[in-house]
């Protein structure tokens, strides 16, 4: 980033011109080039904050594939799920009209 351009002598002078004390508008003005030329280089231009704002669309671009992808995977993982059990399910409910059959049977030969 470019160096602050900071008129101090413009700056005491309007405040000299607005009614402060000629003493305490250099004060001031030395004091605001301090802070300016301390605490310039933690600021960030716009160009910045855009480049920012771009990494930070494309990452969350990648995390949304990402769990889109994640979605899916679960997705199938809870079809087959559902495909194993409902192939239990029609293994036991035959397993189940064998035996109802096979106690019919039995109490008809006992009648």
């Amino acid at each position: 980033m470019k160096a602050a351009n900071f008129d101090s002598l413009t700056y005491a002078n309007r405040l000299k011109a607005a009614g402060m004390d000629g003493g305490l508008a250099e004060v001031q003005a030395s004091v605001m080039t301090e802070v300016i030329q301390d605490h310039f280089h933690t600021l960030s231009t716009k160009q910045e904050l855009q480049q920012v704002g771009q990494d930070l669309r494309k990452e969350m671009n990648l995390m949304g594939q990402d769990l889109r992808k994640e979605m899916q995977l679960l997705r199938l993982e809870v079809q087959k799920d559902m495909q194993l059990l409902e192939q239990r399910m029609v293994i036991k409910l035959g397993s189940l009209m064998v035996l109802a059959i096979g106690v019919v049977a039995t109490v008809v030969r006992l009648l």
